[in-house]
């Protein structure tokens, strides 16, 4: 009886090899933001979700790029059975030292909050990205942020942004809100930061040369998001933002993707390559595509902006 016992047992397991064990997966986040952090617990709690257990060593590059580098090296050291790369740079920082290392090239490498994976230089194709690396991107629906920007001030002339030009999600989004601006009749006035400490000045300096700022889901600027908000308070002047995680923290209005989420479904990949034993090279890298509506009426009135009736019926969240 005993044997049949542990015979059956025996069999589950190699059945289920998913479930027999505890993965160990090594996270080089890029900086702690409220969108990051939302991506790396919907991931977490995913894999809970789906019966994978799971030892996390959760590393932050706190927005530099050096730092980023270094944590990637520091994870080829830990070998651990999958690597989560949270932002572009953190990818890449990644993507990089599975080059230099042949224990990290055969990991699987998962990335997430990527808006361009193809130029970024981190996989081939969308389709077939090759090597050990694949994801979840969020490339942003630009238009649709356009539109609702438009909805609050249809006569916009120009839009100001603040980015990095050092982070390739950045300069991709920026293109796409010139191309808006050129397709619908809008100027972008586009100012680059290096470093946090430069994001209160850039604000600044875009008061009286534009009619709204905008802000994309760049790392170092959100990071440093209280410091534009102060600003456009100060100033009278309308912020709107990529991603729904920052209208809580001040700007007016945002449609975008919820972050809980895109790390959720990032889970849902990271057991298929895990445990189903998925090849990351042949894995399309998948998109997120519902939306929602965050407002903060408080900030509108802050910023002296009025809200419009359509949008405040619209909306999935209001702030108060």
């Amino acid at each position: 009886m005993k044997k049949i016992f542990i015979a059956v047992l025996l069999c589950l397991v190699s059945a289920c090899p998913g479930l027999a064990r505890t993965f160990s997966i090594s996270v080089n986040q890029f900086v702690e933001h409220p969108s990051l952090d939302a991506v790396l617990k919907g991931f977490q709690d995913s894999l809970k979700a789906q019966g994978v257990e799971a030892a996390f060593a959760v590393h932050n590059a706190q927005a530099n790029m050096a730092t980023a580098n270094q944590i990637a090296a520091q994870i080829a050291g830990e070998s651990p059975d999958m690597v989560l790369a949270i932002a572009t740079p953190s990818a890449q920082a990644c993507a990089l030292a599975s080059k230099k290392s042949p224990g990290l090239a055969r990991t699987p490498l998962l990335f997430t909050a990527i808006t361009d994976p193809v130029g970024a230089g981190l996989v081939r194709s969308l389709d077939r990205p090759g090597a050990n690396i694949t994801g979840v991107s969020d490339m942003l629906p630009v238009d649709k942020h356009m539109a609702l920007v438009l909805q609050f001030y249809p006569q916009m002339k120009k839009l100001g942004m603040i980015y990095n030009a050092g982070e390739a999600n950045s300069k991709t989004t920026v293109a796409m809100v010139q191309a808006q601006g050129n397709r619908i009749g809008f100027e972008v006035v586009a100012v680059s930061v290096a470093k946090t400490s430069d994001v209160y000045q850039a604000a600044k300096s875009l008061i009286g040369k534009v009619d709204v700022i905008y802000l994309p889901t760049d790392n170092t600027v959100i990071w440093a998001l209280e410091s534009v908000v102060k600003v456009c308070e100060q100033e009278k002047m309308p912020l709107f933002s990529a991603d729904v995680d920052s209208v809580q923290r001040g700007t007016v209005a945002a449609l975008a993707f919820d972050y809980y989420q895109h790390g959720y479904q990032t889970g849902l990949m990271a057991k298929r390559l895990l445990v189903d034993g998925v090849d990351p090279a042949v894995t399309p890298v998948e998109t997120q595509r519902e939306l929602v509506l965050h407002l903060n009426l408080k900030a509108a009135g802050k910023m002296g902006v009025v809200v419009p009736g359509e949008v405040r019926k619209a909306a999935d969240r209001i702030y108060e």
